[in-house]
């Protein structure tokens, strides 16, 4: 079968690869109808993600149908069309019980990283029955797509940030996920939504879609002084650091009011400095790391609903064949790129 391999660092290649097979009474085989290429990839092939393995089929967001389950699997059938969680998870361990599915210690991010990821014509996935959802009926594989990934990162760093009815919320950084984030910010009752970036183009979408109340360009606009205006000089009451920028998230705790939460849901290839002496009495908790995709489900929901929408996020569909080209046009945000879709016929 074709598949887009990582073989070494700012090197992949679309080669041929054996078909996967059960490996475990957990495991289901999935037939790949659409995947997407994701910001985390670039991070592994740029050699960011020191866990990631050479040699392994790139790609965990994806949805498809069900063409082999192992013999403990209790929730699938052949023939079941699936959203995938980007996280594979037990189920069983102490943090998985507690909803901590990110630090799972059988699983974490092992799709595309650590094992044979999506951007193939087939994939094994492990602990099948926590890993896949089944899509409602009238939800399109399109609709499905982003749910395990992108959209629970979003709702992720919402839900982070404990958001009251009527909260105004800042989101940095308006790639898909911030975009995601402010969708998710207003299911959770925010009231103000302030969007910042750097990019007036990805601005120009977030006001198009309605998605902020407030948008900010760093670069010629004082973002800590509207914030302050639009918030009565007490700052937001929740900020979601969607970026990974140089500056970012220095901006996310100087917006932040005192004694709120700034929830961080962006990769960095930096380390970043916690000024703890200037920030005194904030009172600020800062929540960061892997995504605990535990809302599919709910997800799913939202989009069978009418609640949430996220096909506009895809910016352009190419074949399998025409990956490596698409990788290259995502990395340099060509033409405004915000995601590539990535079909399998």
């Amino acid at each position: 079968m074709k598949a887009l391999v990582y073989k070494d660092l700012n090197s992949i290649q679309l080669e041929d690869r054996p078909y996967p097979s059960i490996s475990a009474p957990q495991d289901a085989i999935v037939k790949v109808t659409m995947s997407s290429i994701c910001t985390s990839d670039l991070h592994i092939i740029n050699g960011a993600v020191p866990k990631a393995k050479k040699n392994t089929v790139l790609g965990h967001e994806f949805v498809g149908e069900v063409v082999e389950v192992g013999s403990s699997v209790s929730s699938l059938k052949v023939g079941d069309r699936v959203s995938a969680n980007c996280e594979t998870f037990c189920g069983e361990c102490w943090f998985c019980k507690r909803g901590f599915i990110n630090n799972c210690i059988n699983g974490g991010w092992q799709i595309g990283c650590s094992i044979d990821g999506c951007q193939a014509e087939y994939v094994r996935v492990p602990f099948a029955d926590n890993g896949l959802t089944v899509i409602p009926e009238g939800v399109s594989y399109k609709n499905a797509l982003f749910v395990g990934d992108i959209l629970s990162s979003g709702y992720f760093g919402a839900e982070l940030c404990n958001i009251a009815q009527g909260d105004t919320v800042a989101v940095i950084g308006c790639g898909p996920v911030g975009m995601c984030s402010m969708i998710c910010a207003r299911l959770l009752g925010a009231n103000n939504i302030i969007a910042i970036d750097v990019d007036d183009k990805r601005l120009n979408i977030v006001k198009d879609k309605n998605l902020a109340d407030v948008t900010i360009n760093p670069l010629y606009d004082d973002v800590e002084n509207i914030v302050a205006e639009k918030t009565n000089g007490r700052g937001a009451d929740g900020v979601i650091e969607a970026a990974g920028g140089k500056d970012t998230f220095e901006c996310a705790w100087k917006i932040a009011r005192p004694n709120s939460v700034v929830a961080v849901v962006a990769m960095y290839e930096s380390a970043q400095i916690l000024p703890l002496p200037d920030m005194y009495g904030k009172n600020l908790i800062f929540k960061t790391g892997g995504v605990d995709a535990i809302h599919c489900t709910k997800l799913l929901d939202y989009i069978a609903s009418g609640k949430i929408n996220t096909d506009f996020l895809i910016s352009k569909t190419i074949k399998l064949d025409d990956i490596v080209e698409g990788y290259k046009l995502f990395s340099n945000k060509e033409n405004n790129i915000l995601k590539i879709a990535v079909t399998y016929d």
